[in-house]
């Protein structure tokens, strides 16, 4: 009797479910972004090639593009992203303390940090690993010269565990000078207080930029952690689907050689196009589905990759190998995982 009651309850709900109206709703923080009109999004204050503020504090880079993506996706426009520079430590902070709705900049997505709370770890921009600046006057090639050696590094950051981990497996004495602030930390170093400088690949292209003479300065050959540098969001599992797709769909404009300077034409003859891209794209496939459910913007996936573009399009003019930064993408994890990378873009469908 029990287990016929039960059966007729679910078949009784199921019925119920089926046929209750549908009502598009945003998460608490997703709604807040809505009412407000503003996506507070925080970025490096200064990482050449990841994000430099303009003389009228409007940011550029690599990672502002992911706040611009997100606005675009929810708001329907691209510059209602509030783009505010801030340092590491304080950045994940103002996302726990509810005074920043995401981050976009050099987040590692650990254990510890993803069972946090206060923050949602999203979806990875860039496969990144630590490694070593040194001078070139110091006249080593290897980290492993580097016994005795002192370490500028960031407060607050895995990077002072890495570092820990990596010289005591050698065995190797070494001295930190621990400077959260990244002007004081950068004077330190370039200055010579410092022998060495410490922190993802990434940053430390960019950090080099910023000496007198970068070509005084190099980059060690060894990669001793795994980064991965993930956007985080306040906890709102409709702002983080909403984030998390849209990243997506830049992963497979990529894909399909959709850019921010052909989608026009594409949606133009989306009849004629790849079902893939139909769905991607059709206000009348997953795309208006999926903002119906979200509550995000009727064409979220064209707004994105009309006004931010591809990510190998925000990839190239922001980092790219004709930019001052100069990374080169082949080989690494960071092209899509047809050509060899991590970047596998989820269905859209």
């Amino acid at each position: 009797m029990l287990k016929t009651a039960m059966a007729a309850a679910s078949v009784s709900l199921i019925a119920a479910l089926a046929s209750a109206p549908f009502s598009a709703h945003g998460g608490e923080i997703l709604d807040d972004i809505k009412n407000s009109g503003e996506l507070i999004c925080l970025v490096n204050s200064n990482s050449p090639g990841f994000s430099v503020p303009d003389s009228n504090g409007k940011y550029a880079g690599f990672n502002p593009e992911f706040c611009r993506m997100a606005a675009a996706a929810i708001l329907g426009d691209a510059g209602k992203a509030d783009i505010r520079g801030i340092g590491f430590s304080d950045s994940m902070k103002t996302i726990v303390a509810d005074q920043a709705h995401m981050a976009a900049r050099s987040i590692t997505r650990t254990g510890t940090r993803d069972a946090d709370q206060g923050m949602a770890f999203v979806v990875t921009t860039f496969y990144d690993g630590q490694g070593f600046m040194v001078p070139r006057s110091l006249g080593v090639g290897s980290a492993d010269e580097l016994r005795g050696a002192t370490v500028c590094a960031e407060e607050g950051s895995t990077t002072l565990l890495n570092v820990a981990d990596w010289f005591g497996d050698r065995d190797m004495n070494y001295k930190v000078e621990n400077i959260a602030d990244k002007t004081a930390r950068l004077q330190a170093f370039f200055g010579g207080k410092c022998d060495v400088m410490s922190s993802d690949f990434s940053a430390l292209a960019a950090d080099r930029l910023l000496a007198d003479n970068p070509g005084d300065y190099k980059l060690l050959p060894e990669v001793i952690s795994n980064e991965p540098l993930t956007i985080v969001v306040q906890p709102d599992q409709e702002l983080e689907a909403s984030v998390f797709w849209a990243f997506q769909t830049m992963l497979w404009a990529e894909s399909f050689g959709i850019t921010s300077q052909n989608i026009d034409q594409v949606v133009a003859s989306l009849d004629d196009q790849p079902k893939a891209v139909q769905r991607l794209l059709g206000a009348d496939s997953a795309m208006g589905d999926m903002a119906k459910k979200l509550g995000i913007h009727e064409t979220w996936a064209i707004e994105v990759i009309r006004q931010v573009g591809n990510y190998g399009e925000v990839f190239e003019r922001t980092i790219g190998e004709n930019t001052p930064m100069g990374l080169v993408r082949g080989g690494t994890p960071n092209q899509l995982w047809a050509d060899g990378g991590l970047l596998y873009a989820h269905p859209v469908r």
